[in-house]
């Protein structure tokens, strides 16, 4: 839940820094973007392409980059990265309001569990014995919280949010509704036609300013942790498995899969869909674009891509057949060439 109200422009430029040129007293209630934006609202441009969009907007003052300072006779603030400063400015305009302390009578606290007294219990929420919640720790509707699980301060979970037993979540963590933090790993072992389940002891352990999307899954490690470092930022719909390993900072857009024992690197951008198998390690500052299917470890910086883009269904049949015929041909190439090389002369 947010809350907003009204700052002048030179606020907002005194708190957040930039440029200020035009009417200092402006006034800004919100941000929208240049088409939907109307009076007591702050746009951005952060694509020199969208600069043609000036001439109609409605908004009271614009974020700009410093380059473009005559781009516009709005009102306006320049800055560096017009895209962060809108994301400072979003912030401020809108923060973030959290419920009052306590403990909902309809919610179930086991002798043991250790909760801060800044903290918020909400409605149906089950907090385990040797549990343990932060100051300022706030937990949606519904929430489990499993024994000896941690729960570090300024913590914010969101509606029907799960956290196994002994699984520790850093400060200043945002997890939204429906995420699973801890359920066992895929661990199976084949025993005469049919599968034996493999203990799951290891814990899931998330550091500070992490955020996890809605429906979200991280599996807890068969042996050792699964480990998601500070500052890493996870989409909706996202599946960690056991063992896992993700680097600092590093973000992850939606339904990527991240299969058992994986190291990723810090620094990292995984786009939506992308698919990493187990036991492979990727460096830091990699960018893996979206529906990417990595098979093998990534040893250097950069970015990699291994997907077909999307072509009329007649063309694809067609470029699947040559798929299916190049083994054919690989092998009647290799045939020519061992034909067309001249025979060595034999010595005299």
């Amino acid at each position: 839940m947010t809350h907003s109200r009204a700052y002048r422009l030179d606020e907002i430029a005194a708190k957040l820094g930039g440029e200020l040129m035009g009417d200092p007293g402006a006034e800004i209630r919100r941000i929208a973007t240049l088409e939907s934006a109307g009076p007591g609202d702050l746009s951005f441009v952060s694509n020199a392409k969208y600069l043609g969009q000036l001439r109609d907007t409605r908004a009271s003052a614009v974020v700009l980059a410093k380059g473009h300072r005559n781009a516009t006779d709005l009102p306006r603030i320049l800055c560096d990265d017009p895209y962060l400063y809108y994301a400072r400015a979003a912030q401020l305009l809108s923060p973030e309001v959290r419920p009052a302390p306590g403990i909902h009578p309809q919610a179930v606290v086991e002798p043991g569990a250790e909760i801060a007294p800044s903290a918020t219990v909400g409605p149906f929420c089950h907090v385990a014995r040797g549990a343990r919640l932060g100051e300022r720790v706030v937990l949606g509707p519904g929430c489990t919280i499993g024994e000896g699980a941690q729960i570090g301060e300024d913590g914010r979970l969101g509606p029907s949010v799960t956290i196994y037993p002994s699984c520790v979540v850093g400060k200043r963590v945002l997890i939204h509704a429906g995420a699973v933090i801890g359920a066992d790993g895929f661990g199976l072992a084949p025993e005469g036609g049919r599968w034996i389940k493999i203990p799951q002891t290891g814990r899931v352990v998330i550091g500070d300013d992490v955020e996890v999307g809605a429906n979200t899954t991280i599996d807890r490690g068969a042996l050792d942790d699964t480990v998601i470092e500070d500052g890493v930022k996870l989409d909706n719909q996202i599946q960690i498995a056991h063992n896992v390993r993700i680097g600092a900072h590093t973000a992850m857009a939606a339904k990527v899969g991240v299969a058992g024992s994986a190291r990723i690197g810090k620094h990292c951008a995984i786009g939506g869909a992308a698919r990493i198998m187990g036991h492979i390690e990727i460096a830091d500052h990699v960018t893996v674009t979206a529906t990417t299917f990595v098979t093998k470890s990534i040893k250097s910086a950069g970015t990699y891509t291994a997907v077909l883009p999307a072509e009329p269904g007649r063309e694809w049949a067609r470029t699947v057949a040559n798929l299916r015929s190049l083994d054919r041909l690989s092998k009647r190439v290799s045939e020519l060439e061992k034909r067309s090389k001249p025979k060595a002369r034999g010595k005299r």
